[in-house]
């Protein structure tokens, strides 16, 4: 691997730009609105001075992966010679077919194409292009850098080398690998939205507060963070969308966003990326936060 293209610099974006460059590879970063790579670059370097200060990083390692990482407004300039690109815009299915479509003409002939989805179907972003046997699902968990695990999504016909680069890749970057199948939501979201959305109704129904909820989870279940505070991590509207992927794919209301959810995103609590979504997070942690009724 010489050269990976990160399609997207949003929060997802710039993290897995950050940890390609931090494995050593050129790394083009291409957002198509100049501010979205200013603030993707912006998150990359704080990430960077906060593991300075912590004495996890240096100033000099810094330079080493800055100098790894360029930023493009040009899709065609950041893709040439790309071995590996990685798509991560948001979930809008339309957008995705696309970039894909555009990414086909543009990037090399043996360029693996991955897409960041949490839950769409890879074959039908595949068929977007000439080479669905080279797309695959590379879906990475927020905070990138952090987060250990890279789920891998086979398609019908994507190849074994596509998914042994993809593995290769993950491997690079510290990642720990599973493939799955390419069914809606895969095996991480379809779990995960579901016990969000549960904690959510939960909630409404005044079972317990949303601090309790997650201490429940976190010190009966061992889980490292509380359902709820996950969904304020990765944005209510992110969990919403895919819910409503899910209900439209299997055809069961089960999936149906919880009512509260879906105020919680119309009036812009999308969760710490917002400032507040269930939990208030204007004072960098999470507080106890009145809700809609």
């Amino acid at each position: 691997m010489r050269c990976v293209a990160v399609i997207g610099a949003g929060t997802m974006g710039a993290g897995i730009a950050q940890v390609c460059a931090q494995s050593g590879w050129k790394t083009n970063l291409f957002d198509a609105f100049p501010e979205g790579l200013e603030r993707g670059m912006q998150r990359i370097d704080a990430f960077w001075d906060k593991g300075i200060a912590r004495g996890k990083t240096t100033a000099q390692q810094k330079e080493l992966w800055q100098a790894n990482l360029n930023t493009f407004s040009d899709m065609a300039e950041a893709v040439a010679g790309a071995d590996l690109v990685i798509e991560a815009v948001p979930e809008i299915p339309d957008l995705k077919h696309s970039i894909f479509s555009e990414l086909d003409r543009l990037a090399p002939e043996h360029a693996v194409l991955g897409t960041n989805t949490s839950s769409l179907s890879i074959a039908d972003i595949a068929a977007a292009t000439t080479r669905p046997e080279r797309v695959i699902g590379m879906h990475f968990f927020n905070p990138v850098p952090i987060m250990k695990l890279l789920e891998l999504v086979r398609h019908d016909s994507t190849s074994q080398h596509t998914i042994e680069v993809a593995q290769a890749a993950g491997d690079a970057m510290g990642k720990t690998t599973i493939l799955v199948k390419d069914i809606p939501g895969f095996a991480t979201s379809r779990l995960g939205v579901v016990l969000g959305n549960e904690a959510i109704r939960m909630l409404a129904d005044g079972v317990a507060s949303a601090k309790d909820i997650d201490t429940a989870m976190v010190l009966g279940y061992k889980h490292p963070m509380g359902p709820l505070a996950l969904t304020d991590l990765v944005g209510l509207d992110v969990r919403r969308d895919i819910l409503k992927n899910l209900q439209s794919s299997f055809n069961d209301d089960a999936y149906a966003p919880h009512p509260l959810l879906e105020k919680l995103v119309a009036e812009g609590r999308l969760g710490k990326k917002s400032g507040k979504g269930i939990y208030d997070w204007s004072s960098g942690t999470a507080e106890e936060s009145e809700l809609p009724k």
